[in-house]
């Protein structure tokens, strides 16, 4: 007896199974990660003493390098190259240049953390999407600490928290999944590409000088022409630099802007526009690393 020939398989099912599969998928591997949370954890102190090994000020660190770097900027740019127009400049740019060091300490160490761990990802299964992770969270102990800086120099300046102020936890948000998801993608390539840290350390530094951290929006003019293109450099600055807007955000609710009296609201739909961006990020960066992280062992 000859065997029956199925029907085949209607096109339309085949993706909601692989859908389905793929859904299944990411959550086991969020229940994985959560099962690791002490791991989590135990990295991020791991990372904090062996960041103040051997070091004479310790954590105090964490609270003089924003004061130290605050005051050089004052200093040069209320005293060798006055600003008379921005007035409390030290708290001008506080507010800005600690959520960038925020940003830039976080991009470095995630960037070599899965080089930097090569023997225990060798010897020990983990997720290894907790090293990057790790590498933001203790970054953001640091980010918490001089935060405390700020609050008494706002209120040693006469600004001191307003009403706005409850928009830092939204801008914060935003900032910490964008920065997941660039950590995510930069320390796969650093697995792959060892230059990779390279070019980042230089490429930070233009990042630094296109974001307003010493210099604000308003200092744009309405309109600039490169290459025969027209644009308003503000505006795009906006749209093409995610920190370009969370900076300028931290400033709005704390400092205010140019010409205001005081902090003032966030635009809901600046700050909306930019959460998007870092989501869409963070999904691609953690795209990214999850399907490379089982190459991980035979990179390293």
């Amino acid at each position: 007896m000859s065997a029956k020939i199925q029907p085949p398989q209607p096109l339309s099912s085949i993706p909601d199974r692989f859908d389905s599969d793929e859904i299944h998928s990411q959550r086991d591997k969020i229940r994985e990660i959560f099962a690791y949370r002490n791991l989590l954890k135990n990295l991020v102190i791991r990372d904090l003493k062996a960041r103040y090994k051997n070091s004479v000020l310790g954590i105090v660190w964490s609270l003089l390098n924003p004061l130290l770097m605050m005051t050089v900027y004052t200093v040069l740019f209320t005293i060798l190259i006055p600003n008379d127009d921005i007035e409390k400049y030290p708290i001008f740019i506080l507010v800005a240049l600690i959520p960038w060091q925020f940003h830039t300490g976080t991009m470095m160490n995630s960037t070599g953390s899965i080089v930097n761990n090569a023997a225990i990802i060798k010897k020990v299964y983990f997720p290894r999407i907790l090293l990057p992770t790790a590498a933001l969270l203790s970054n953001f102990v640091n980010f918490l600490l001089a935060s405390l800086i700020l609050l008494i120099l706002l209120y040693a300046f006469d600004i001191g928290l307003t009403v706005y102020a409850l928009w830092v936890p939204l801008i914060l948000i935003t900032q910490v999944i964008f920065l997941l998801g660039l950590t995510y993608i930069f320390s796969t390539l650093q697995a792959f590409y060892r230059d990779t840290l390279l070019i980042l350390e230089v490429g930070l530094l233009a990042w630094f000088f296109l974001t307003p951290v010493f210099y604000p929006f308003e200092r744009f003019g309405e309109q600039a022409e490169m290459w025969g293109i027209v644009f308003n450099p503000a505006r795009l600055m906006r749209w093409v630099n995610p920190m370009a807007s969370i900076i300028d955000g931290y400033r709005t609710v704390l400092w205010g802007n140019m010409g205001s009296n005081g902090p003032g609201p966030m635009d809901p739909l600046a700050l909306l526009r930019t959460l998007v961006t870092a989501v869409i990020i963070f999904i691609i960066g953690y795209t990214v690393f999850t399907r490379s992280e089982h190459l991980f062992g035979e990179k390293l």
